[in-house]
């Protein structure tokens, strides 16, 4: 996981803990005010984001635990793609350009260029340089990129 990524799940963990908590606790006690809990649907609401809460603090907790957190600071310009750089990708098909930082699964996200490091792109441009050609099939087909530039993003 990177730097980033692990201080972003400690946020939200935070968040979860300090604001979402105290939150759920809260709406628990007013629909108990409320009288008779059997027949309550405010308490029955309140008692299943209570469980939607704690499944996600206890997710969160499990990830934050078994995290690695990776360190890019001995490499200010990297040579090759590896765990923590950004790559800048030329489509040869089409000439776009297309940015991704390879990242931890648990941080991924395509849409905001965060690339997991055991997706297939991921995998076909570990230890590329700059200028190799790479292939890769994705659903769409395959895919012919040139690795125009690589470096860490703080």
């Amino acid at each position: 996981m990177t730097r980033q990524g692990h201080e972003q799940l400690s946020e939200e963990l935070r968040r979860l803990k300090g604001v979402e908590r105290p939150a759920v606790s809260a709406a628990i006690g007013r629909a108990r005010e409320h009288g008779d809990i059997s027949e309550n649907a405010e308490y029955d609401a309140a008692k299943r984001e209570a469980g939607d809460d704690r499944g996600a603090r206890s997710a969160r907790s499990r990830t934050a635990s078994r995290a690695r957190k990776s360190s890019t600071r001995a490499v200010s310009l990297p040579d090759v793609v590896r765990f923590g750089t950004t790559v800048v990708l030329e489509d040869l098909d089409t000439g776009d350009e297309v940015t991704y930082r390879i990242v931890g699964e648990d941080e991924a996200d395509v849409t905001r260029g965060l690339l997991s490091v055991t997706s297939p792109v991921a995998r076909a441009l570990i230890g590329k340089r700059v200028e190799d050609e790479v292939q890769v099939a994705v659903p769409a087909g395959r895919r012919q990129y040139e690795v125009r530039d690589i470096r860490f993003d703080a």
